[in-house]
Formats: structure tokens, sequence, C-alpha cells
């Protein structure tokens, strides 16, 4: 008995691969990276009010507006009456970048000062000393677990 099969060349892994699942597209796109560049959203608006103070602050620490001419796979729907013209904002964010460095230094001091609120905070709890309630140390490990709870 010969059973048909079908030739080498029609079997492939697009044949027997997956459907693809939907998801929606994000609100806000990632660029392509590019080496050496740290790329970040900032709001130039809230609740339809423009936030000068925020864009203005984050100027002076390193960032600058990105150029749609740099990054056309951004090109979406311009914000309209926005105030960066030429640049990629979408829903009152607007995309800028700042060498490595600066962004690596700046998330360092952020982290710093994140570390000196903890140890205050671990001092403080530490502090008060009743011999009826012995102080342990404050566990801060976390956890991930899969499945039920």
């Amino acid at each position: 008995m010969s059973e048909t099969r079908e030739p080498r060349e029609m079997e492939s892994r697009n044949n027997t691969a997956r459907e693809k699942q939907w998801s929606p597209p994000t609100i806000l796109p990632d660029p392509i990276r590019q080496p050496g560049w740290a790329f970040r959203w900032i709001r130039t608006a809230m609740m339809g009010a423009s936030d000068a103070t925020n864009v203005s602050m984050r100027f002076r620490e390193g960032w600058e507006p990105v150029k749609l001419e740099d990054h056309p796979e951004l090109e979406v729907m311009p914000d309209h009456n926005s105030k960066f013209p030429g640049c990629v904002e979408i829903g009152g964010q607007l995309l800028c970048k700042a060498p490595q460095e600066v962004a690596d230094s700046r998330q360092r001091h952020y982290e710093g000062i994140a570390a000196q609120q903890m140890e205050s905070v671990d001092q403080s709890y530490m502090r008060e000393n009743d011999p009826r309630m012995p102080m342990l140390r404050p566990d801060r490990t976390t956890r991930v677990t899969k499945g039920k709870w």
C-alpha cells in the first residue's frame, strides 16, 4: 500500500507555526535604539494644560527633543497645537534623548537618594526601643511565584 505524502518542499515551519496572537498597540512606541543614547518620554501637558516647568527641568537635565526626521518609524498623527513642531510628540508626551552617560549618572543619583531615604526609615524604626517588643531588621526581600495564590 502506498501512502500519499506531501512533497518535501511543501513542508515548512510556517505551515505548522502557531497563529500569532493579536495584542493592542502600545500608546507610546519605542524608537529604534542608537548606541550611546538613552530615550525617554517627557510630559509636556497634563489634562490639557501645558507643563512647561517639567519640560524646562528635563531639558536642563540634558534631555533634548527627538526630531521626527531622525526616526521616521515613529510617524504618527502629531499633537495639535504642539509647541515642538517637527519632533515626536504623542498625547502630551515628547520623545527626548540624552547621552547614555548622562542618563546613567541621573539614575545613580536617584538610586542614591532612595537608598538614603530607606536608611533613614530604618534608623527611625530601630530608634524606638521597647524591651517588650524586640526589633527585628525589616525584611525587604521579594518573591516571585507562579500559579495560584
